[in-house]
This record gives C-alpha cells, sequence and structure tokens, in this order.
C-alpha cells in the first residue's frame, strides 16, 4: 500500500481594504470557501473585528493587519506581517483597497495623482513582486497555487473623464496586469477583475444610485456577492493568468460622457 499522502496546508488569502463594503465580501466568500483570511484596514478598526468574528463564525481564522497602503514600505511591512500570523506566504493576495476622491484633468494635483498611484497602484504591484520573491526564495513553484488579484474597475474599458487621478491609477494597474503576470510565473498568478457600480460612491444619494445601478446591459444592480465570488474563482483556478475579469453586469458596454452617478442626473443616459 502507498503512504498516505499528507494533507495540503490550509490557504489563507490576504484582502487589502477587507473591513467594508467589497473588501469586506470578498474576505466573507474566502472563508465560506474554506480559506483562512488575513484582513487588511486602515482606520476602521471596528468594522475590521466586526468582519473577524464574522469569518470566525464560519469556522475559518482571521487576523487583522493594519497599515497605511500609501507609505513607500507598506508592502513588504504587510507581507512581512501577514507571512507571520499565517505561518507562511499567503496563497492569494487580493488588491482591493483604493482612493477614490473626486477630480478632474485641469483640478488634479501632483500631491492628488501620486497618492492615488500610491495606494491603487505602486503598493498593489509591489505586494505581487514581494510575494514572489518569497516564493522563489523558498524552492519550487506550487503549481498556480499562489496568485494575485488585482481588483480594476470597469472604467479602465469605458472611459470618461470624471474622477482624473483615481481613473489613472487604476488604468496603470490594469495595463500592469499582463506585465506582471509574466515577469512573476512561474511563481505567482496575476489576473485582474473589474467590477461596476455596487455601492454608494462619492457624492451620490439613495436615489442617485438607485437609479445609476441599472445603467448596464442587464438593467440591474450589481451583486457584489457575484463579484467576490469571481475572486474567489481566480485563485482556485491555476488556469487563469494573465486575464481580467468583467464582473459588471455589462456596465462597460455602457459608453457614457460622465461617471454614471452624474449622467443620470444630467440626462445622459437612457
Amino acid at each position: 500500500m502507498s503512504a498516505p499522502t499528507a494533507p495540503l496546508p490550509v490557504r489563507a488569502v490576504l484582502v487589502t481594504g477587507a473591513a467594508r463594503r467589497l473588501g469586506r465580501e470578498i474576505s466573507l466568500q474566502f472563508a465560506r470557501a474554506g480559506w483562512d483570511v488575513l484582513a487588511h484596514y486602515r482606520h476602521a478598526e471596528a468594522e475590521a473585528q466586526a468582519l473577524q468574528a464574522d469569518v470566525e463564525r464560519l469556522g475559518r481564522r482571521c487576523h487583522l493587519l493594519r497599515a497605511d497602503l500609501a507609505q513607500p514600505e507598506a508592502a513588504c511591512g504587510l507581507l512581512r506581517q501577514a507571512s507571520t500570523l499565517h505561518g507562511a506566504p499567503p496563497h492569494c493576495i487580493v488588491n482591493n483597497a483604493s482612493i477614490f476622491e473626486a477630480d478632474d484633468a485641469r483640478s488634479a494635483s501632483a500631491a492628488g495623482l501620486m497618492q492615488h498611484f500610491a495606494t491603487n497602484c505602486a503598493t498593489p504591484l509591489l505586494l505581487a513582486n514581494a510575494l514572489a520573491g518569497l516564493l522563489a526564495a523558498g524552492g519550487q513553484p506550487s503549481g498556480g497555487r499562489h496568485s494575485v488579484v488585482h481588483v480594476l474597475d470597469q472604467k479602465v474599458h469605458n472611459l470618461n473623464p470624471d474622477y482624473f487621478s483615481y481613473t489613472v491609477s487604476k488604468l496603470a494597474l490594469a495595463q500592469s496586469v499582463a506585465l506582471q503576470a509574466q515577469a512573476l510565473a512561474p511563481w505567482v498568478r496575476v489576473c485582474g477583475l473589474s467590477p461596476g457600480l455596487m455601492y454608494l460612491s462619492g457624492p451620490q444619494t439613495q436615489d442617485n444610485f438607485e437609479r445609476a445601478s441599472r445603467v448596464n446591459l442587464l438593467r440591474e444592480p450589481l451583486d457584489p456577492a457575484q463579484v467576490a465570488r469571481c475572486v474567489v474563482f481566480i485563485a482556485e483556478t491555476p488556469a487563469l493568468s494573465g486575464t481580467t475579469l468583467q464582473a459588471d453586469n455589462g456596465q462597460h458596454l455602457v459608453p457614457l460622457a460622465r461617471d454614471v452617478m452624474f449622467a443620470v442626473d444630467e440626462g445622459l443616459t437612457r
């Protein structure tokens, strides 16, 4: 008789911006799929603790990690914390945290551009690079078991000039997906996920959101749980690398001259 094989270690996911909104939903979906969660937050300590309790009620471990992702050494420090708490590098990193501040091309400042770029692009890229470095130093590739998912935005496929600094930072990250997948293979798979409007954003009222959330091919609000399940699907599907899934009810195929929250009030949708 052959010797029994050793059980695979419990997988862990590091989710940035895990305490609220889509980050929370992603964390819970991973927990339901049997993953432990390393939940990053910046200021939302109470929400992070509530998430931790919910993940533990699902029978999974949840460690909380606090960091300001705009800081130059944030990526290395966060990955070091996560690896220490889990006892090994995480099997997946979901770069979900982002800054979303209103500006346009004429009002964009150097400080605003750099702040958006640091949090929304540079630190996500550096987290992926650092994970690949740890794995390469540790031995043989694991056959696609390690992955990074960069959360993007349907705006990168459907441009309008609103939220200029935010959009530029997400465009840079989106264009890095295939490049980074090539650069970090075979240690880490890199994919993107582009969701559409799911939550109240910026100056939106509830009425504005109700109307804007239906500006997509299905004319229905986008379910965050479905978007979060797409992230788990990427993490659990080794065949996926260097590609971006667009989970937005087809919103990216409805071009608008303004961001959808402004377009619905200006009568630019139909």
